[in-house]
């Protein structure tokens, strides 16, 4: 006989400990909520712990879930190890893990992407969700299970000279993503979105009028994402909706012709 669920249990996070680096801002404060709403316990990491401390206490006062703020750079490996000691020292357990904090700092010229900014670059988007994969993958995959979320960018695919190193790291994201799938299944999916251009504090440093004819223009939506439009997307990776994906790489992008 079929097994038959609601849409709204297969989609609830109940009792679930959800950790989301870059999780202060941006597309991961959307996801932190989310998943907070869906049930989930949050830890919510990024190298400024009072954002972190801000948004923990407005899980706990709106939803009633545990939210524990912790500082982390995700480029430094002794960081993550310190930062998964203490997730599973106080929750005991991680049942998803998002990916999400990343860096694309601006360039003029390739000439001037100095050895410093490249590994910086490849050190937050790749260095750092290979270790936090290989460390609480390992755990999930020891344990009980669960869904990784790596949060790549529309850049992999359609890479321009602005982000050269930045889009090459998301490239290597989106081939980990399969590779890891592979390394941790049955139990453990990993999958990954691929945003485009949402209008979070990045993008208080582009041109918006460019950037809205060129939408009008070319996308099949022919505008930008609100942050909250990227809650559908991880909401479905993280929970049981996704029972039978991994390895996937969605792009939420709006339409960006191929």
């Amino acid at each position: 006989m079929e097994n038959h669920r609601s849409a709204a249990a297969i989609f609830d996070l109940t009792d679930n400990v959800a950790l989301v680096t870059g999780g202060s801002r941006g597309l991961g404060r959307e996801m932190v909520l989310a998943f907070a709403e869906a049930g989930a316990d949050v830890v919510i990491a990024s190298r400024k712990l009072a954002a972190c401390e801000e948004l923990a206490h407005q899980v706990r006062e709106t939803t009633g879930r545990r939210a524990l703020a912790v500082a982390c750079h995700v480029a430094y490996w002794d960081d993550i190890d310190r930062m998964v000691d203490t997730v599973y020292e106080h929750f005991g357990r991680v049942d998803v893990l998002v990916n999400n904090a990343g860096m694309s700092p601006l360039y003029e010229d390739v000439s001037n992407v100095g050895e410093d900014l490249y590994d910086k670059v490849f050190g937050v988007n790749l260095k750092g969700p290979f270790r936090l994969m290989a460390q609480v993958g390992s755990r999930m995959a020891a344990g009980d299970g669960g869904s990784i979320l790596n949060i790549s960018s529309i850049g992999a695919v359609h890479p321009n000279k602005d982000v050269i190193p930045y889009a090459a790291a998301k490239v290597g994201l989106n081939s980990m993503t399969a590779s890891f799938a592979q390394a941790f299944g049955p139990s453990v999916r990993v999958n990954a979105i691929m945003p485009g251009g949402f209008f979070t504090d990045v993008s208080a440093a582009w041109d918006r009028e460019a950037f809205d004819a060129h939408a009008a223009r070319t996308f099949a939506l022919g505008r930008g994402g609100e942050p909250h439009e990227i809650v559908g997307a991880a909401l479905y990776f993280a929970s049981d909706a996704s029972s039978y994906t991994t390895g996937a790489v969605l792009a939420v992008d709006g339409g960006v012709p191929a």
